[in-house]
C-alpha cells in the first residue's frame, strides 16, 4: 500500500497540485495533505483511489525489493510526458462519427 512520503513524490513527479489529485481520485484535499504530512492514515480504499489516481497521472509505484525500500517513478520518460500533457490539452468537443454502413 501506498506511503504518505509516496504520494508527495508521485504528485511531483506528475506535476499536480493536491487540488487536482482530489478531483480525479474524489478523496478531499484536507485527507491528502494530512496523509502526506503523516498527520493520519486515511481508509485502504482512499488510498486505493490516490494510487489510482496518480497512476493514471502517469506514476509508477514500486514495492520494497531486497531492502531497498519503496519507490516511485514516471511510466514515461520526460519527453513522451510532454507529448501527452499537449496531446490532453488538445482538440475540442468529441463528435461521433458520421460513419454509415450500408
Amino acid at each position: 500500500m501506498m506511503k504518505g512520503a509516496q504520494c508527495r513524490a508521485a504528485r511531483a513527479l506528475v506535476g499536480i497540485s493536491t487540488e487536482k489529485l482530489a478531483k480525479l481520485s474524489g478523496v478531499d484535499v484536507a485527507v491528502i495533505q494530512a496523509f502526506e504530512l503523516r498527520i493520519c492514515q486515511p481508509s485502504s480504499e482512499a488510498v486505493h483511489k490516490l494510487e489510482r489516481a496518480l497512476e493514471y497521472a502517469g506514476a509508477d509505484f514500486l514495492p520494497e525489493s531486497g531492502g531497498l525500500g519503496v519507490g516511485v517513478r514516471l511510466k514515461f520518460d520526460s519527453a513522451t510526458a510532454r507529448r501527452l500533457a499537449i496531446l490532453e490539452n488538445e482538440g475540442g468537443i468529441a463528435r461521433p462519427d458520421r460513419i454509415t454502413w450500408p
